[in-house]
């Protein structure tokens, strides 16, 4: 799970970079998944150790439900965005979408995997 957890962090760094850089690098807060992709990575390199596996996976996994608390909201306007509505923040909420779907995702692998080791 430490190497998913890299890739994933890799997956949101980018995810905030052409968020912010779609949005006409208007605010800092476009950077947001970047900034949680960066813990996450950071995370799933010390968890690469066995040592420190339990608990940077787990603190990985605290932070997945920090993200899907903080993006939710983007789904919320979601359907108005899809269905062509104008919508206040276009990038924000596909953004905010896609970070709080990847987040349930990768929250569902880690909760498997906790499982998984305890067998």
């Amino acid at each position: 799970m430490a190497r998913v957890t890299v890739g994933f962090g890799a997956a949101l760094v980018a995810l905030g970079i052409i968020g912010y850089v779609g949005s006409g690098a208007d605010s800092i807060t476009a950077l947001i998944p970047a900034f949680f992709g960066i813990v996450f990575a950071v995370l799933g390199f010390v968890g690469q150790r066995e040592d420190r596996r339990m608990l940077t996976m787990h603190l990985a996994a605290l932070l997945a439900v920090i993200g899907i608390a903080g993006s939710i909201m983007g789904l919320v306007d979601l359907p108005d965005l899809i269905a062509g509505n104008d919508v206040e923040r276009p990038w924000a909420v596909a953004v905010q979408s896609i970070m709080a779907a990847g987040l349930v995702v990768y929250l569902v692998m880690a909760v498997r995997s906790f499982i998984a080791a305890r067998r």
